[in-house]
């Protein structure tokens, strides 16, 4: 990690809150219902699954974020994930960089710099769920042509690979269980949003932040949302995500449970509710003296996909809130982002925002 600028001066929006909340957490959803058929079987006990949807569509109105557990995934394949992500973090820097993403390569491993322009204290390894991805070739609406993103797998450790893979499929499956679920919780029926990822642009990131030395004055994660529709989140025992609160805006430290997963709502769910569902912002903070890991696996759509409001969910009391945008358009303008110093702020999604 490269050292902090002695000239950098963090952003007073961007400094950690010396009044974050420690003593609650955000909800908790046992995702048993419909997973154990045969102490739960809903469709013995539909008011065992009406209440599952219930406590799903309170998280995501009230809260955006929730953390869920007996969730099926199995811990083997999570342990295993969490293993080969700290064995490529801890290699030298130079085997790491053999991999380091680019402009053409937009997959792989990217060091964070911390200097006067902000920047983030960290490390990531990004992947692809489908390898192919097929993604627009431009930005440009009238080019049609589609490019190919492919994943850099370094040499060590070897079986990264394989188990990435695998841990993908767990990542979608759960994903997809959970969108159903807040389609319910929406009135809609539960497989409204499946056609949405049948040639999904999803992809993890393994996130290493290093123990920091100056925590006070620079964040893991600077504060954002999440642009994709969904966002599953592992970590270590280490915390350091931190959500804001709708109630108040105050800064909530959430306290990771073991083998749970949180859970947040992504603006591409705000956009389809229309605003019933809300996409939080959330950031990192560091540790003198651990570091974390974490792996968020983003629910993303197909590159065609034309965002907008359901129509199922506007009327003339409820009208859309939203342009409708190119999903494929609006993710490479953010990757561009990424390698280039842009004159104006990246796209995001309050930019379609209907005022």
């Amino acid at each position: 990690m490269v050292e902090i600028d002695p000239d950098f001066i963090q952003p007073p929006e961007r400094r950690p809150k010396p009044n974050v909340i420690e003593a609650e957490n955000i909800p908790v959803i046992d995702l048993s219902p419909i997973l154990d058929n045969s102490n739960n079987n809903i469709e013995k006990n539909p008011l065992v699954y009406d209440e599952l949807v219930r406590k799903i569509g309170s998280a995501c109105k009230e809260w955006g974020f929730f953390q869920v557990i007996n969730h099926g995934v199995p811990i083997e394949s999570r342990e295993r994930t969490e293993f080969v992500g700290k064995k490529f973090f801890g290699q030298k820097m130079e085997e790491k960089k053999k991999v380091r993403r680019d402009m053409v390569n937009v997959m792989g491993y990217y060091e964070s710099e911390v200097t006067k322009m902000v920047r983030d204290w960290k490390e990531v390894f990004d992947f692809t769920f489908e390898e192919p991805t097929l993604i627009p070739a431009s930005i440009d609406p009238d080019d049609k042509e589609v490019a190919h993103w492919y994943n850099q797998w370094p040499e060590f450790p070897p079986e990264m690979r394989d188990i990435i893979r695998e841990y993908a499929q767990h990542m979608k499956k759960l994903s997809i269980k959970i969108m159903e679920l807040i389609a319910v919780s929406l009135g809609l029926p539960s497989e409204r949003f499946n056609d949405f990822f049948k040639d999904e642009t999803s992809w993890i990131r393994l996130n290493h932040y290093p123990p920091c030395p100056n925590p006070n004055i620079v964040l893991g994660c600077g504060r954002h949302k999440d642009t994709g529709a969904l966002t599953v989140l592992a970590q270590d025992e280490v915390s350091g995500l931190e959500v804001r609160i709708k109630s108040d805006g105050e800064w909530l430290l959430v306290k990771p449970l073991p083998n749970a997963y949180i859970i947040n709502v992504g603006d591409l769910t705000q956009v389809w509710s229309n605003d019933a569902y809300e996409s939080i912002e959330h950031r990192v903070i560091l540790n003198t003296e651990k570091a974390r890991l974490s792996y968020p696996f983003f629910l993303f759509p197909a590159h065609y996909t034309i965002v907008e409001p359901l129509k199922e969910l506007i009327n003339d009391e409820n009208p859309p809130k939203y342009k409708p945008y190119n999903w494929g358009k609006f993710l490479v303008a953010r990757k561009r982002g990424n390698f280039m110093k842009l004159d104006v702020e990246n796209i995001h999604t309050g930019h379609f925002k209907i005022t």
